[in-house]
């Protein structure tokens, strides 16, 4: 017990740059104390000691703020940082060096019996404010951003953010979906002039939406350059068409929308022949 306690401080000073001794981790973090306090409630939970076990976790609410049903499983060097207004549900199961931040849910969306509540793999960590619901699965070293709302699966090294949550994949992950190098190369060029990558994707806005109209302005572009093109082969055989150059969509247009000024010049530039 007492190597499971040091393996737990040990964890914090690894994931927390505020813990800086040992005695302060010990008596200063209640999330360490709602873990151990657990420990004690499941053990009651799984000698059918129900109500005692219920009773030790009503109290470790009090204590922490912190409320971990007795029947929830969790690994070793869990991790809940803050941890006021966390909430794990009975059938919970958290896997080995796990962290969670304040007001995480991890409820069920059932009233069914059975298994109705998340599992979560090695590794993860689930932002601020987050709920996760339903008997689903968050693969190992997935990240779940802060006020996510996650009802379906998230696969093994990916992000989830958003009401309801989606899904984004490393760049690593996205660039290995191109067979084309050339075409993958082609697009990196396209990103350098737009400010961000031809998914739209970057450290700074990982976001869906983003990502979609990076998608769309990739296609734009494509379908200008071959209009250009067949507009050139017409013109040498003696055709009198696109004479008239494609009107330029300004920065001003977008004003009001409330899109990034990095996605107002992607924009206003996906007209552009000559990116």
């Amino acid at each position: 017990m007492f190597a499971r306690m040091q393996e737990d401080i040990k964890s914090v000073f690894h994931r927390d740059p505020a813990a800086r001794n040992t005695l302060e981790v010990l008596f200063n973090y209640p999330g360490l104390h709602a873990i151990w306090i657990h420990r004690f409630a499941h053990w009651l939970w799984e000698i059918k000691l129900s109500w005692l076990a219920r009773f030790i976790s009503n109290i470790n609410r009090f204590l922490t703020g912190i409320e971990i049903h007795p029947g929830a499983t969790l690994g070793r060097r869990v991790f809940i940082d803050h941890g006021m207004g966390v909430v794990i549900g009975e059938t919970a199961v958290i896997g080995d060096d796990v962290t969670l931040y304040h007001s995480v849910t991890l409820g069920g969306t059932s009233w069914q019996a059975g298994k109705r509540h998340p599992t979560l793999a090695n590794n993860v960590v689930v932002g601020a404010g987050a709920k996760i619901l339903g008997p689903i699965t968050i693969g190992e070293h997935a990240r779940v951003g802060s006020n996510s709302v996650v009802v379906k699966d998230v696969p093994p090294g990916a992000t989830c953010i958003g009401i309801p949550g989606r899904n984004i994949m490393p760049k690593a992950n996205q660039a290995a979906t191109n067979s084309d190098d050339g075409a993958f190369k082609k697009r990196q060029a396209i990103a350098a002039k737009y400010g961000f990558d031809a998914y739209a994707v970057s450290e700074d806005n990982p976001d869906p939406v983003a990502n979609a109209l990076g998608l769309m302005l990739e296609h734009v572009h494509l379908m200008d350059t071959k209009v250009e093109e067949m507009c050139k082969v017409i013109q040498a055989l003696g055709g009198d068409v696109c004479t008239d150059s494609i009107p330029k969509l300004k920065a001003e247009d977008f004003a009001s929308t409330g899109i990034s000024p990095t996605l107002k010049k992607a924009a206003a530039e996906a007209f552009d022949p000559h990116i």
